[in-house]
């Protein structure tokens, strides 16, 4: 197969371009290297592939013209479009660049699609953000955690859409413009609603990627700050398991194709930031941790968890790896790499 991977040099596009390299396919990654240390994960591709089916063009999502060229020249079967605006936090500094990244790009990147002699599929990388708040659905405080009253299983895609927050407000315009080309242009579409993805070669930042930033700092003896009481729960799901989703889309095209489908790591694999959290990553570095903590971040919210009931049936994908055993796997990469983080 050929794959084209927008963003492919990031956390988890170098993961993806790994496991297709490694099964014998061809990759193209389109990328700006905008994102700090996505040369590292470039350098680590081409260590260990090479160039002879990965090939590497240096672009932006917003240049149509050269998004268009790069995705003619390598005439893929399928586009993962990952390349994006991360951040709610710079979103709200920078509305407008937010836009052009996430809303205007993922457009490009469907265009460039359509307009091929052959269509290839294009999978889109969405976010839970674009449920929103989620005001109305009941949350209770159980010890140490929070949790849904009246979701036992979280939540589904039958959750209204809220769009909140100008990253939420673009990166659902992508994912909604994805889901239509399926039905208006017959493009094979599959978006994904993705939550919480940590794991090995993630260079994550407090606002963004905080597994990953969790470990770093604690395995370097950098500062944690915890925003709010440590309690919120959120779902952990393992870039292997995600890439699992990916390639179950894949394998159910047919049946795949205009749908959206939450992938998380689902009411079994979820930890409270800090009260969970933190006992773990006391055991990893073998001493306490000290943290600091600040007021609770607007649109912060108290838990998600994503229901993975339509993923399971429709793609017959579920998570494999724990929490538990995801994290230490990334606390042995963070610890035996430390010269990555300088």
């Amino acid at each position: 197969m050929r794959y084209f991977i927008t963003g492919g040099a990031g956390f988890i596009g170098c993961n993806l371009s790994a496991r297709k390299l490694s099964a014998g396919d061809s990759v193209t990654i389109y990328d700006n290297l905008s994102r700090p240390r996505t040369e590292h994960n470039l350098q680590w591709l081409r260590g260990q592939f090479g160039d002879a089916r990965l090939s590497f063009v240096r672009g932006d999502i917003r240049d149509y013209d050269a998004l268009r060229a790069a995705v003619a020249q390598a005439r893929p079967d399928l586009i993962v479009h990952l390349a994006s605006q991360v951040a709610v936090t710079t979103s709200v500094k920078n509305p407008r660049e937010d836009f052009e990244i996430n809303a205007l790009g993922t457009f490009n990147v469907l265009e460039a699609a359509r307009l091929q002699a052959t269509p290839p599929a294009v999978f889109y990388a969405s976010t839970n953000k674009v449920y929103g708040g989620m005001e109305d659905v009941a949350v209770v405080l159980d010890g140490s955690r929070y949790r849904y009253r009246d979701l036992p299983l979280g939540v589904s895609e039958q959750q209204p859409l809220d769009f909140h927050s100008p990253y939420g407000c673009s990166k659902g315009a992508g994912d909604q413009y994805v889901r239509d080309y399926a039905r208006i242009y017959g493009l094979k579409t599959v978006v994904f609603r993705q939550s919480c993805i940590y794991g090995e070669r993630q260079f994550g930042v407090e606002d963004q990627g905080w597994v990953a930033h969790f470990v770093i700092a604690a395995a370097l003896g950098r500062p944690i700050t915890i925003y709010g009481d440590g309690k919120q729960v959120r779902d952990l799901l393992y870039v292997q398991d995600l890439i699992d989703a990916y390639d179950a889309a894949w394998r159910h095209i047919d049946q795949a194709s205009g749908q959206v489908f939450n992938v998380g790591g689902g009411a079994s694999n979820t930890l409270s930031i800090w009260a969970e959290f933190g006992p773990i990553l006391e055991r990893l570095a073998g001493h306490s941790i000290l943290v600091r903590w600040g007021d609770w971040r607007p649109g912060d919210q108290p838990v998600f968890i994503s229901d993975n009931t339509k993923a399971e049936k429709v793609l017959g994908w579920r998570p494999n790896v724990s929490a538990v055993a995801g994290i230490e796997r990334l606390w042995k990469w963070v610890t035996d790499n430390p010269g990555l983080f300088q």
